[in-house]
């Protein structure tokens, strides 16, 4: 297999996970990055189904997605239905998308008893759907749906349905109950891909820890196309987990499918801080303890010779091996994100050590800088001496009144600080205690700062950092603002979830300013 396309479904299969849930910004901030990483097709959501996901799809025409192209995903036209008269349909063809893909029943059991139609109305559903989207132009990806439950239990009818979907360009096999093993994924495949060769695609889910193991036999056997989520997020136990299978692929089969892999742990924890999730610490390649040795021969051999229990480079996919507590561990991440953002750093130097140092008691500390790449930025600015502060402050204060009605709830937000010695005693209400802290800073930084109405808050996380302690619990607070043109994510922690709001707040105030 010389060349394979990825197909990131994160997004709106990723979504269909317990607890998944993004907003329209969080979409589109994974789109974008997913975009810059390579990623060859994301499937941005099925427009008919909600007003989330039209509106990711009226955003997304408006940006440019570089080599990426957006797919909406739908099913196929209903049964005895014109599809010209299928509001589903319509609402797919409206998302104008370069890539078009759907799904169609593969299984007899599910033409007779879900859908309650006959075999030629389901073949004419497909084929009709298929036809319809190639007029328009349109890449047509088929996901056949149940592929592999529905071949076992009858050949025939399961190839009669690809047969149906032959002029699409993708006809995608999907292993959707997650029950097949790797020996029947691969056997499967390669009959079909002789069938339809150069064409075959592949959707495995995770059921039976088989869902990567299954892609990867897809692919020995022919697939052009894996379809799968970041992290693994789905239904049940979730989908192929594209971070395992890109690495799998691209470091074990030598088949090129992003540009810099280096990039893969960071865009996993990113995927992770939007979905508010804790990271997985033990995933391969990505997690915490992926090239983690703990004590005895194991260390003893790794500071000899890394390969000796490392089975990759941990920096080929953006990792760092966790054994030795040393001054020059981590610099080469450093140096790569300073370059970026257009901060020259020298290996080996003094200020490198103290960012590495200050980053390691940041995380201490409950900081995560995947998602907040401005207070990151803002961080190594202090180590240089580089950092603005824009104000002094010298005292905040929020308070909350329940009013004898129960709709009427007060927050109160005071603030008090200097400007250049100049004195500024501020004090706003909102919806909320932060809202009510932004209304009051900005009263108070508008005098001196004519920007500061441009920058807008667009999402607003908290992650409970260590939950056994109750509500005295550590909180992490993530603030993503923007100014209409880009966005940018900042963090505060703190045991008082007004005081980590605080410092995410001041962080994107600040950090917008360097650049004004």
């Amino acid at each position: 297999m010389e060349s394979v396309t990825l197909y990131d479904t994160t997004l709106r299969d990723g979504t269909q996970g317990q607890g998944i849930s993004f907003s329209l910004l969080d979409k589109l901030r994974i789109a974008e990055k997913l975009a810059q990483f390579g990623m060859g097709i994301i499937e941005g959501g099925w427009p008919g189904s909600n007003l989330k996901d039209l509106d990711f799809f009226r955003e997304a025409r408006g940006r440019c997605w570089g080599r990426t192209k957006i797919a909406a995903f739908g099913s196929t036209r209903r049964a005895h239905t014109e599809i010209s008269k299928d509001p589903q349909i319509q609402t797919l063809r409206d998302a104008d998308t370069p890539v078009v893909t759907f799904f169609g029943k593969s299984w007899k059991l599910h033409v007779t008893e879900v859908l309650g139609t006959t075999i030629e109305e389901n073949r004419a559903m497909i084929a009709d759907t298929v036809s319809y989207f190639k007029h328009l132009n349109r890449e047509v990806v088929y996901d056949a749906e149940h592929f592999f439950d529905g071949y076992k239990d009858n050949a025939d009818h399961a190839l009669g349905t690809l047969d149906a979907a032959r002029d699409a360009d993708v006809l995608v096999l999907c292993d959707t109950n997650g029950g097949t093993l790797p020996h029947e994924i691969e056997e499967i495949v390669r009959k079909v891909n002789e069938l339809f060769p150069g064409r075959v695609g592949i959707h495995t889910h995770n059921d039976c820890e088989l869902g990567v193991a299954n892609a990867l036999a897809a692919v020995r056997a022919g697939a052009v196309q894996v379809q799968g989520t970041m992290n693994g997020y789905g239904e049940r136990t979730g989908n192929c987990n594209l971070t395992s299978l890109i690495a799998n692929l691209q470091l074990k089969l030598k088949i090129p499918v992003v540009e810099n892999l280096s990039e893969l742990r960071e865009i996993s924890l990113f995927v992770d801080e939007l979905a508010n999730c804790s990271p997985n610490i033990r995933a391969p390649f990505v997690g915490a303890t992926a090239f983690a040795h703990k004590g005895g021969m194991h260390v003893n051999a790794v500071q000899k010779l890394a390969s000796s229990y490392e089975h990759v480079k941990p920096s080929s996919v953006g990792n760092e091996q966790n054994i030795l507590v040393s001054e020059l561990a981590g610099q080469s991440n450093v140096l790569l994100k300073a370059e970026r953002m257009g901060i020259p750093l020298r290996k080996g130097s003094e200020e490198v050590i103290e960012i590495l140092r200050q980053i390691k008691d940041f995380e201490a500390r409950g900081y995560e800088f995947e998602a907040a790449n401005a207070s990151f930025e803002l961080l190594i600015r202090n180590v240089l001496g580089q950092r603005r502060p824009l104000f002094d402050l010298k005292e905040y204060h929020c308070s909350f009144r329940r009013l004898n009605t129960e709709v009427n709830l007060v927050c109160e937000a005071t603030v008090k600080l200097s400007v250049g010695g100049v004195f500024e005693y501020t004090v706003d209400e909102g919806d909320g205690p932060v809202d009510a802290l932004d209304k009051a800073l900005r009263k108070a930084l508008r005098p001196f700062f004519g920007w500061m109405d441009r920058v807008r808050l667009a999402d607003y996380k908290v992650r409970i950092i260590d939950g056994s302690r109750g509500s005295a619990a550590r909180t992490r607070v993530l603030i993503v603002s923007t100014d209409g043109h880009r966005t940018w994510g900042t963090v505060g922690v703190s045991d008082n979830i007004i005081a980590a709001s605080w410092l995410a707040l001041v962080d994107s105030f600040e950090f917008y300013g360097l650049s004004v």
